[in-house]
């Protein structure tokens, strides 16, 4: 296994991230975030708009365009309702962020298999894989500006300027940009030039100054030529949208400067041992590249500061820092792939069996978890293949441990982590709820009956997005609501006061034809959403 990765490391990286992600692409719940991105997506194809996007009908300027083009390209190969589709591209984007921390760290490096634990690393960091579902920008975004970093270093590590390089940098910042401003410029790459200049340094940069301008120039065209578009044909809702998002930095979702400071638990099963290649002191003269590993450090620590300055914060902005700290990691295993099995001293030997121990009981554990705790059926395919498979991964780990094999327990970690999401996902799905009931043959019903559909009050984007089409708001003007004139029309609701349900009952007569509910968890759950109930009436006037 170890001669393959050598051999074809992109290969088997695309592979493994497919392998791991796409069987049970369109098992897990459609978020709130994705939803708004799917619904956009959806709007793109069936109303035409590519440029002005929308969600539920209205300008949806929030977010740059080029995720959802994705989704939307992707979706008219697999179809509008397909949920595979629309997250299709979200997997490729990871595909890419490991295969750049290959190329980035062979490129720093000059090491395959410190390059492959580096990529393996990253692609195994559990919010990488969470951010493509909590909010799909982000990995694009900052895959995108991985893929400029890269070019980047190749600029900087050569004597003279390097145009081919230098412009392919300024097209993926500016592809960035398009995914989610300048977000991952702050965030991902003026961290790593900040830790560049202090770890290897800027060389011979007067010769490469007229290229990095042109990095500039093409990355302001190339992702900044919708803003300007959008401003000129729709300035009054742009400067809106633009200025409540501006707001947000300072005035939403504030939290305190230290509020960042657990990031290392985001990557998972790496939290111990992310914990201890941030002990800079203890690494640095067991590095094997001592300049890299002070670059990987000083990336992940500017990172973190940086995003700690902004007053707006919220756990998934944190996914950034996972790059350069998954290059961090990198060098704590590639030193026990070295030294473990010389190892004598307790107190660095330890940790290491604590969490690869810990990671094997869990393994060894998960079958007896889903029968006695989540009451899986034991008839269940899903529950049979993960009752043999775990408990195998578990004693293997176990038995490398006792060996000091640190190269196939890492490997097995890593298989662990894969088989979670490609057996344990599809025993979740099996998991939902009785309550659950879909919307999504509303709309066919509907045009049946011959009536539109309008919110009343707040509706949910997974709402909308289940429903198949724009869901209409009732608008408020002068303080009252403003109903539709047709005689008869569907109404849905989220909640409604004692108000809202007395000015309801007393325009129209009100038949109340059903519930849906979008949980998969049951109403006695803490995972239960409120917000994922609608309540269906049709209305007529009295």
């Amino acid at each position: 296994m170890l001669k393959t990765l050598k051999k074809y490391p992109i290969l088997f990286l695309s592979l493994f991230v497919a392998l791991m992600l796409l069987p049970n692409l369109e098992t897990l719940q459609v978020t709130i975030m994705e939803a708004r991105n799917f619904i956009t997506a959806r709007e793109m194809i069936e109303n035409d708009n590519w440029i002005l996007t929308t969600m539920n009908g209205e300008a949806r300027y929030q977010k740059p365009p080029l995720p959802t083009w994705l989704s939307a390209l992707s979706s008219m190969i697999f179809g509008v309702k397909s949920v595979f589709g629309m997250r299709l591209p979200a997997v490729f984007m990871v595909m890419i962020v490991g295969n750049y921390m290959f190329y980035l760290s062979r490129s720093i490096l000059k090491s395959r298999m410190h390059s492959m634990i580096n990529a393996l690393v990253v692609v195994t960091s559990f919010y990488v894989i969470g951010i493509t579902i909590e909010a799909p920008w982000d990995i694009f975004a900052h895959g995108f500006m991985l893929i400029a970093i890269y070019n980047l270093n190749k600029v900087f590590k050569k004597e003279d300027a390097n145009w081919k390089n230098a412009l392919q940098a300024g097209v993926f910042i500016g592809l960035s940009i398009l995914c989610k401003g300048p977000v991952s410029f702050y965030a991902l790459l003026l961290p790593f030039l900040l830790a560049y200049g202090f770890s290897l340094k800027y060389k011979y940069i007067k010769r490469k100054a007229t290229a990095l301008v042109s990095t500039l120039i093409v990355a302001l065209v190339v992702g900044g030529w919708w803003y300007l578009y959008v401003r000129l044909q729709d300035p009054e809702t742009f400067n809106a949208i633009t200025s409540k998002e501006t707001g947000n930095w300072t005035s939403y979702n504030v939290r305190p400067f230290y509020y960042y400071w657990s990031f290392f638990t985001q990557s998972g099963l790496w939290t111990i041992p992310a914990v201890i290649s941030l002990i800079y002191p203890y690494l640095k003269t067991r590095v094997s590249h001592y300049k890299a590993y002070k670059l990987s450090f000083l990336w992940t620590i500017f990172a973190v500061i940086l995003l700690s300055i902004i007053p707006e914060k919220k756990s998934r902005y944190l996914m950034p820092v996972l790059i350069p700290l998954a290059f961090n990691i990198g060098f704590y295993i590639e030193y026990l792939f070295r030294k473990f099995k010389t190892l004598k001293d307790k107190r660095e030997t330890i940790p290491v069996y604590f969490n690869f121990g810990l990671i094997a009981i869990i393994s060894i554990a998960l079958p007896f978890i889903l029968y006695f705790v989540l009451k899986v059926e034991t008839q269940n395919l899903w529950f049979i293949i993960a009752a043999m498979l775990f408990p195998f991964i578990g004693v293997y780990i176990f038995m490398q441990l006792k060996q000091k094999d640190i190269k196939n327990v890492f490997l097995s970690t890593v298989v662990f982590f894969a088989a979670v999401f490609t057996f344990g996902l599809p025993i979740v799905e099996q998991l939902r709820s009785e309550n659950y009931k879909s919307i999504s043959d509303l709309r066919a019903e509907n045009e049946l009956r011959g009536i539109e559909l309008y919110a009343y009050n707040y509706i949910a984007p997974e709402t909308i997005w289940s429903y198949g089409g724009i869901i209409k708001q009732i608008p408020i003007k002068d303080n009252a609501y403003v109903f539709p004139t047709k005689a008869e029309f569907g109404v849905l609701v989220n909640d409604m006061t004692e108000k809202q349900k007395d000015i309801l009952y007393t325009n129209f007569n009100v038949k109340e034809i059903t519930t849906y509910d979008l949980n998969h968890a049951n109403k006695d759950s803490k995972q239960y959403n409120k917000r994922l109930f609608s309540r269906y009436f049709i209305v007529s006037k009295k």
